[in-house]
């Protein structure tokens, strides 16, 4: 039997027996076998020294249940790392940020609590996946959209708390922007509500969000704090139709005014879908087609490949001319927009009237889709920007026209950069240099970034990994250079795997690390044992703080 960091078998044995009498014998997991279920497959230190490996991992089914193994964790100093379904794969998944650590799997408390189709929320347990979400809403007829990322088997509160998004309206889309109250035990079993669910009796806990005091939701999200066992969510009622209208640009240097109306359009609300940046002249697709993009690649003619190959940042006088002589666009931007079709149509007016200033704009209007989405809709249409959970993102990372190597996985490298024309040029500069020294082929010589959010940029890179050490070892030393040259820019990831958040973290320095020296102060507050996910976004517990694992 495995054994946390510092524990005795005759000790951890003791908690495992006290462990069992919380939970029951069949959820409690300590063989091999069993554990082994809660590694990252697609870490990069696989089977080498630094993987970060579980020693065992208990499974309660309510929120009693998780106070009694925190009491008990709490009490016999057993480090904990909890768990909403463990499928955040590429940032992590499952496996702890300090190796050793026992699981706290709360896969089986996956109840939906509440559905309110009047205020438009939900009250679920960490254990509901979107998958079970978007379920239920079928078989009961429930006319809300779920605002579900690409892999749909996560959870909605996982995926709030690491700070995840999807893609439909901007303020449903930033997921825990979207949420709307929590419950959370503490490390030594405590049990609190936020917001207005600090009221005894609330009536109002999934409407307003602040309660009234300080609002702590925050300290919750990407740390190390509390375990939560429920979270309200905050979704869009289903609207009458959807468009997506799209605007097209012939010129390199048009990617500044471009960039500069796309803000304002989104700011004002003149369309309210996640917009997608691509080129149809440099065949970088938009984010709709991503997936089915990797076994269709974009066609692209010879003389267009030769010329992309030779351009620099994405441009060469001779490849603006191609473009302009053979009416290949530049720049592509798509605008969904959710809502009644005579809305729709306003607002596609009113975008088309302001982009019109870029000389040479062209437009193409959107096919209106009514909701509820039918079946032969879904079939060729990108399920999440409906409401509809999938998988088929996963097409990105198997063997197809456009990556004939097979990978055993790779990680989210995700920098936020400002929102503007010249720092995408400038972004593309410094990800080439590091990507050249190390070797990083998945950076592209040309890449867009994502709009998921409102007033940035995020870059979002699959760095791919093979299992092969040597090969491995230097695509992690690229990724820890980009990220510590990214920060010198100005630029910080926004999530990120544990092999990295220290190498993330160390950039948030304003200050000598004030930041973090308060994380620590408040990590030291409330689990003063330092038991719950040591080391997660590189906040460590006070004993551990000089070893730093």
């Amino acid at each position: 039997m495995r054994t946390p960091p510092g524990m005795s078998e005759r000790q951890f044995r003791q908690a495992v027996d006290r462990f069992i009498g919380a939970v029951g014998a069949g959820n409690v997991y300590t063989d091999e076998a069993d554990v082994d279920l809660y590694r990252d497959p697609y870490t990069p230190l696989w089977g080498q020294e630094g993987e970060r490996i579980a020693s065992a991992a208990v499974a309660p089914a309510s929120v009693e249940e998780v106070q009694a193994v925190m009491r008990i964790a709490n009490e016999l100093r057993v480090p904990m790392y909890p768990i909403s379904t463990g499928r955040n794969l590429a940032y992590g998944a499952a496996a702890p940020a300090y190796s050793g650590s026992v699981v706290l799997d709360l896969k089986r408390m996956n109840r939906i609590l509440d559905v309110d189709q009047v205020n438009h929320s939900v009250l679920v347990e960490p254990g509901v996946s979107y998958f079970d979400l978007y379920r239920h809403f079928q078989e009961n007829n429930v006319r809300m959209i779920i605002d579900t990322p690409d892999p749909g088997w996560g959870s909605p509160i996982g995926n709030s708390l690491d700070r995840g998004g999807g893609y439909t309206m901007a303020h449903f889309r930033n997921h825990f922007d979207a949420h709307c109250g929590m419950e959370v035990v503490l490390a030594d079993g405590t049990l609190l509500r936020t917001g207005m669910g600090a009221l005894p009796g609330a009536k109002t806990w999934q409407q307003y969000k602040t309660g009234c005091g300080p609002w702590i939701d925050g300290i919750f999200s990407q740390s190390n704090f509390g375990v939560v066992t429920k979270m309200g969510l905050w979704l869009m009622p289903e609207p009458e139709a959807y468009m997506r209208g799209t605007v097209y640009v012939p010129r390199y240097q048009d990617l500044h005014r471009f960039v500069e109306i796309l803000n304002y359009c989104e700011n004002v609300k003149l369309f309210t879908g996640m917009p997608s940046l691509y080129s149809p002249l440099l065949g970088i697709v938009p984010m709709s087609q991503l997936a089915d993009s990797m076994a269709k690649p974009p066609q692209l003619t010879g003389q267009q490949a030769a010329l992309i190959a030779a351009a620099e940042l994405g441009y060469s006088p001779e490849l603006e001319a191609y473009a302009l002589r053979e009416g290949v666009p530049y720049w592509g931007l798509d605008m969904p927009m959710y809502g009644p079709p005579e809305v729709i149509a306003a607002q596609w007016a009113a975008i088309k009237r302001r982009f019109s200033e870029i000389k040479g704009a062209t437009f193409q209007d959107g096919e209106v889709i009514d909701f509820p989405v039918s079946k032969a809709d879904e079939a060729r249409v990108h399920l999440p920007e409906f409401g509809i959970t999938s998988l088929r993102m996963f097409s990105i990372i198997s063997r197809s026209p456009l990556s004939p190597v097979a990978f055993s996985g790779h990680m989210g490298l995700s920098p936020i950069i400002p929102r503007t024309g010249a720092a995408i040029i400038e972004a593309n500069q410094v990800f080439q240099e590091v990507a050249r020294e190390y070797g990083l082929p998945t950076l592209g010589s040309f890449t867009l970034p994502l709009l998921y959010w409102e007033r940035a940029f995020i870059f979002i890179f699959s760095v791919m990994f093979t299992r092969d050490p040597a090969v491995d070892a230097k695509t992690v030393a690229g990724v820890r250079a980009l990220i510590r040259i990214a920060g010198e820019h100005g630029w910080g990831e926004y999530r990120t795997p544990p092999v990295f958040q220290g190498d993330v973290m160390a950039q948030y320095s304003f200050n000598d690390h004030a930041l973090m020296r308060l994380h620590e102060k408040i990590k030291d507050a409330v689990d003063p044992n330092g038991i719950l996910s040591a080391g997660r976004y590189g906040i460590w517990p006070a004993h551990l703080r000089e070893k730093k694992q």
